[in-house]
């Protein structure tokens, strides 16, 4: 069957005329005409009366007027699906990652180029709170975040679960595995992420639950540059522990946090609802290289060449 003529035959009927028909599609009434009775000869039968400049459907007419716009819902949805393949050829797709974390995402990049070569990959390098406000606002496909507790207004996927510890130059570190409170750090000076970093904010509510509020020298953008400061003795830090596995051991040391002792997800996360073939693909390969959580300080695969 001609979709193009079903087409024309159901623009007459909601025209409730040739002309108008015409006029909407724009081509001659004869054209129309032509492709209509076109139809009715394929089917067996009139579908359509005539009715001084109006028309009126037959029962057969009835039937494939209502089952034509089925097929047509179904041959726009077949065009749409079939130019996502071709876009993940050759579209782009824009993914969030926090600087901390682009460790666990480089596996990932090597694998989505190696299956998706011409699609433009377009990265994102801000904290999770930034990157969560981008998510909200539609200007992200997808982005690596934090999770200390269930969010509704996100799907996710975890690739690695970490705790955060509190980072001391290493001659004030006896036993690593000793825990330290909250409360414990009353009197220390810290230096922190910049309040776009979420642990920014959980540092300072977990000092004000603790009774107080932290003395904060320094703060900064960088991972590496608070493993400096740390180890000049500028400040304590709370920090994740695969960042702190990154740090120069003979420096910097870390111990435990209690009182509470939190569990972060590094997830990737995005709005529930309609995903592009592109942003599919992104999570297909999130899940090859973690078919389970990281935890700790382990280290994501490394890709292969």
């Amino acid at each position: 069957m001609d979709l193009r003529a079903l087409r024309y035959f159901i623009e007459v009927v909601r025209q409730n005329g040739f002309t108008r028909a015409a006029e909407t599609l724009h081509v001659t009434q004869p054209t129309i005409s032509k492709m209509v009775r076109a139809l009715e000869d394929e089917l067996g039968g009139p579908l359509l009366l005539r009715e001084g400049r109006g028309v009126q459907l037959t029962d057969a007419g009835q039937v494939v007027y209502d089952r034509g716009q089925e097929m047509l819902d179904q041959a726009r949805l077949l065009r749409q699906q079939v130019a996502e393949v071709d876009n993940i050829t050759r579209g782009e797709l824009s993914v969030g990652i926090m600087p901390t974390t682009g460790h666990y995402m480089a596996p990932v990049i090597a694998l989505f180029q190696q299956r998706f070569p011409g699609v433009h990959l377009q990265v994102n390098e801000q904290g999770a709170r930034a990157q969560y406000q981008l998510i909200q606002d539609g200007k992200l496909d997808m982005a690596l975040g934090l999770f200390s507790a269930p969010d509704p207004a996100l799907e996710r996927y975890t690739v690695a679960r970490q705790k955060t510890r509190v980072v001391l130059p290493v001659h004030r570190v006896g036993d690593p595995d000793r825990p330290l409170r909250w409360q414990d750090l009353h009197d220390l000076p810290f230096v922190l992420y910049t309040s776009d970093f979420a642990l920014h904010e959980h540092v300072l509510q977990q000092c004000e639950a603790a009774g107080f509020s932290p003395q904060v020298k320094v703060q900064t953008r960088y991972w590496d540059f608070i493993g400096h400061l740390v180890a000049a003795d500028v400040g304590v830090a709370v920090m994740f522990e695969h960042v702190i596995a990154r740090y120069d051991p003979r420096r910097v040391a870390s111990r435990p946090l209690t009182e509470p002792a939190i569990t972060w997800d590094v997830a990737l996360m995005w709005r529930p609802g309609y995903l592009s073939r592109a942003a599919r693909a992104w999570l297909d390969c999130v899940r090859a290289v973690y078919p389970r959580p990281l935890h700790g300080a382990d280290q994501p695969p490394m890709p292969q060449p």
